[in-house]
């Protein structure tokens, strides 16, 4: 029995590190960082030089939204002679942090450490990992705690890095959770048979027990999930759970390269065992324990904000225009439009269809300048779960819903004149289908990088990323409930947009409900697309397609099916074209004014030619620029 308690005590019990123990343990395993990537980075100097993958003439574009000062320091040390003695330096004060001594000139080396390593995080773009973030988070907290003289302070230092680590990890563990390959235990085989970070013997084994291979991916999960235990009973887990991270890192170290996370993470952990002993153990009596009520309190308040954030932008993204209609679709959906105008009446009415997760604010320099300059009707509207609109009908999702949705809002914004259908990306298949419906009420139909209802089958990119789009609209969907809409920050296009439409369109990109739709719709595409056998249906309507030069560049198996989108349109009597927009991509071709007003001056002249009447000049015309 006796026997037994000491093994229990030795298995499940405090760490004990006291406040000057943990310090300087953590600065240096964090200094045996720096040491080994200032080596690494002195080795590869060549990737400095011009056309290397740091060269600082490419990697500063990234640098552009910077401001001014931020740009002109990190240029101060971004020459190649500059960065190597900086190098050197960091290389030569890491080797003094690994002697013995308790010198607040420790604290020095450490924030020399920390400050040098962030100003060239951003010149080592490619090289640069999650180990060299750790290393300047301890770096930064050891050297102040050496630095300030208050016992309180240095606990309040040595608290946040022990929370952040906590927190780190798991973070790291319930994000890995949402993907479908951690919870199916495929994910570790996946990694160790890639080219970057695998390791051969490692994959045969996940092959050759797959069992084993599931216990281990699944007890990687629960050790991230749940690190946060280490300060339940008194820090009695603290030793398991320390040291089972430990060996995961030491295991990663070895078998995916990645040296640096060994003595990067594992500097955290002194920290991690100071904070989480009992108060009453010797070896940390004294420890100001404030800092954990603290973060909690100020976690309580910006969770408060983040609602009041949220609320803020849902009712802004419900509330539509002041000129906002609403239509109730057979379906029972209720769908928000706008009429941006009514045009001649003698000229169709252009019904606009966004693409997945897309608002129709993404239009807005096409429509806005149709609307001002053009005599055609123009209309946008929100599919069902986008903006304000609401899906109400209680079976299951298909495309077939949304087509039905458009057909119905056709029937109400334009029951006597024809209309052109405008699709983009996904929503371009939705008006190639509600065009089979409508008929003879449609005069055209105008894709805008459109999707192709056999993409999925025949190209290979598509094919690939089908699958990591589905776990990142999932992951989106779950960070959104738990109220990070807060910490997003506004994407280039929402900032490309005219004016009047950023606050709107920010307002959907952060609210849960347009990822929402959008994993349903995913799903349905997946299902509908993967199915698809045969040829595109004949239309007998006009059809322009417009295609974005990079997404045929990457992919040109896109622009065969761009293609096959005007063949399926060919006819005597109805004009077709094929135009491909230099420089834009999928999303700019839209939502760069440049580009949008290059995509509108084509609608305008396609939709003003009247109907070709000899059947050989319907063919392509051409990559038009």
């Amino acid at each position: 029995m006796r026997f037994a308690r000491r093994i229990a005590s030795a298995v499940f019990g405090p760490v004990p590190v006291s406040r000057d123990g943990a310090v300087g343990v953590s600065e240096r395993l964090a200094a045996v960082t720096t040491l080994t990537s200032s080596i690494e980075y002195l080795s590869q100097r060549k990737e400095l030089r011009k056309g290397g993958l740091n060269d600082w003439d490419i990697v500063k574009d990234v640098q552009a939204a910077s401001t001014p000062l931020v740009r002109k320091a990190l240029h101060a040390v971004s020459g190649r002679r500059t960065t190597t003695a900086l190098h050197v330096a960091r290389a030569a004060v890491s080797a003094g942090m690994l002697l013995p001594g308790s010198s607040r000139w420790r604290g020095a080396g450490s924030l020399f450490l920390g400050t040098t390593s962030a100003l060239l995080y951003p010149r080592h773009r490619y090289g640069t990992d999650g180990s060299d973030q750790v290393a300047i988070l301890v770096q930064t907290a050891t050297g102040a705690a050496r630095l300030v003289k208050s016992p309180e302070a240095k606990d309040a230092l040595i608290w946040y890095v022990a929370l952040q680590s906590s927190l780190s990890y798991a973070v790291s563990g319930w994000v890995k959770l949402l993907g479908e390959p951690w919870r199916d235990a495929s994910a570790l085989g996946g990694i160790m048979r890639t080219r970057t970070y695998g390791h051969e013997p490692m994959f045969r084994w996940t092959q050759d027990n797959p069992r084993l291979s599931r216990y281990l991916t699944h007890s990687v999960l629960a050790l991230e999930c749940l690190f946060p235990l280490v300060y339940l009973a008194g820090g009695r887990l603290a030793r398991p759970v320390i040291t089972s991270a430990a060996a995961f890192h030491v295991t990663n170290g070895f078998l995916m390269g990645l040296g640096r996370f060994v003595s990067s993470f594992v500097a955290m952990h002194p920290m991690v065992a100071y904070t989480a002993t009992h108060r009453g153990h010797p070896a940390v009596a004294g420890r100001d324990n404030r800092a954990p009520l603290t973060a909690a309190s100020l976690l309580a308040g910006a969770a408060a904000v983040a609602g009041v954030v949220a609320v803020q932008r849902r009712l802004r993204t419900l509330e539509g225009w002041h000129t906002t209609r609403t239509l109730t679709t057979r379906n029972g959906n209720e769908l928000q439009y706008e009429v941006m105008s009514q045009g001649d009446a003698d000229k169709p009415v252009m019904v606009f269809a966004a693409g997945m997760v897309a608002t129709s604010e993404h239009f807005s320099w096409v429509t806005e300048k149709l609307a001002k300059e053009t005599g055609y009707g123009v209309v946008t509207y929100a599919r069902a779960g986008y903006a304000g609109s609401r899906r109400e009908s209680g079976a299951a999702y298909t495309l077939a819903e949304s087509v039905d949705d458009l057909v119905d809002l056709v029937g109400t914004v334009s029951p006597e004149r024809r209309v052109i259908l405008v699709g983009h990306s996904l929503g371009g298949e939705l008006a190639r289908r509600a065009a089979l419906q409508l008929g003879e009420r449609v005069h055209g139909v105008v894709y805008l990088d459109s999707s192709h209802p056999d993409e999925l089958n025949r190209s290979k990119q598509q094919s690939d990323t089908a699958k990591r789009l589905s776990e990142s609209l999932t992951q989106m969907v779950w960070f959104l409930r738990a109220g990070t809409g807060i910490l997003m920050s506004r994407p280039i296009w929402v900032d490309a947009l005219p004016e009047a439409y950023r606050k709107k369109a920010f307002a959907q990109y952060t609210d849960v409900r347009m990822w929402d739709a959008g994993r349903r719709e995913w799903a349905a595409v997946e299902a509908d697309f993967r199915a698809f056998e045969g040829e595109l249906e004949p239309l007998d309507t006009h059809a322009l397609v417009v295609s974005a030069q990079q997404t045929v560049d990457r992919d040109p198996d896109q622009l065969l099916m761009h293609n096959e989108l005007a063949e399926a349109h060919r006819g005597d009597g109805r004009r077709t074209e094929v135009v491909v927009i230099e420089g834009a991509d999928h999303d700019t071709v839209l939502t760069q004014s440049r580009f949008a007003h290059q995509v509108t001056e084509r609608i305008v002249a396609f939709c003003d030619a009247g109907p070709r009447t000899d059947a050989t000049t319907d063919e392509h015309e051409g990559a038009a620029k």
